[in-house]
């Protein structure tokens, strides 16, 4: 596996690699690095896809707010580098912010300078109204990387439902010639969606979490028996979620930052859902602060989704 710093030398691997050649397709997976099976499988899907595959490690400045735990966040390079090679990886790109922010990149937006991407209409809800400049962050380093590995096909996790859909509106309209890959969510024995920041959790702390995916479920079964011509309303769907979520929120596991029930292809909120709707297809997502409970100062926001068709 080669592994580059520089955006000159990515570039240049890719045109030694690729040059003229015909019908060669780069498979590309940007990560924030303390990898784990979630990204295998994006990885795995992109080498069985494509002649290349690339992988960035990035920890990205430009998607955390100030109070955010960007110096907090889990950063494993050695057991990743260990996992990328075991996973025939051909290519790992690790620049420094430097790198990628030549002008710097402050936490404080007020204090950035340069250009950012900004995808308006489905940024701002769910994810976008808890972290307003979190989605900013996120299309304009991806667009950086990108634009910097020329991927054909660029796949992602739906665990961040969101992220996926804001990119793919930006790549779409800006006319990119990549094409983003949807992979489902990689989930433990007991349906907890892996994630990164599940390492600051206890193991009890980790199991009560799996009360999250458990709520979720249970709205879509319900969901998916509407009978034609009849409609569930929010709040009733959403009483079926808390039904299994209010022991742990009355305990102080819980606190809900967000639950939704939204258009696939908007994710414009729902407030009366029918079954022509999960038809169409909805996603429900949420977002919840669980807090430690060996560790009280440790709250970790988690995320998840179903897609309920």
């Amino acid at each position: 596996m080669k592994t580059f710093n520089k955006v000159a030398d990515v570039i240049q691997w890719r045109k030694n690699e690729i040059g003229c050649r015909e019908k060669v397709t780069i498979g590309f997976v940007p990560t924030m690095g303390c990898l784990h099976q979630g990204h295998a499988t994006l990885i795995r899907n992109s080498k069985k896809e494509n002649d290349f595959t690339v992988v960035s490690i990035f920890v990205n400045p430009s998607q955390f707010a100030p109070d955010e735990d960007l110096d907090q966040y889990p950063r494993t390079m050695e057991n990743d580098v260990k996992l990328l090679e075991s996973l025939g990886v051909d290519a790992l790109f690790a620049p420094t912010a430097k790198e990628l922010y030549p002008q710097g990149i402050p936490l404080d937006v007020e204090k950035q300078h340069g250009p950012f991407v900004t995808v308006l209409g489905i940024s701002e809800m769910l994810e976008g109204t808890t972290r307003p400049n979190f989605f900013r962050g996120v299309a304009t380093v991806v667009m950086k990387l990108l634009n910097i590995v020329s991927p054909d096909f660029a796949y992602f996790g739906q665990k961040d439902i969101q992220q996926f859909k804001v990119l793919d509106v930006m790549v779409n309209e800006l006319f990119m010639n990549t094409k983003l890959i949807l992979v489902p969510i990689v989930r433990n024995a007991d349906g907890l969606a892996l994630s990164s920041r599940n390492k600051y959790l206890c193991d009890e702390t980790l199991e009560l979490s799996t009360n999250i995916f458990k709520g979720l479920n249970d709205a879509s079964e319900k969901l998916k028996l509407i009978d034609l011509g009849e409609s569930l309303s929010h709040s009733k769907i959403t009483s079926t979620v808390l039904d299994i979520w209010k022991p742990l929120i009355e305990s102080g596991d819980f606190n809900v930052d967000y639950l939704s029930f939204a258009k696939w292809d908007t994710l414009q909120e729902l407030e009366n859902i029918t079954s022509e709707d999960v038809k169409a297809k909805i996603v429900i997502s949420c977002a919840v602060y669980v807090t430690d409970r060996h560790d009280k100062s440790t709250v970790v926001r988690l995320i998840d989704n179903i897609i309920c068709q």
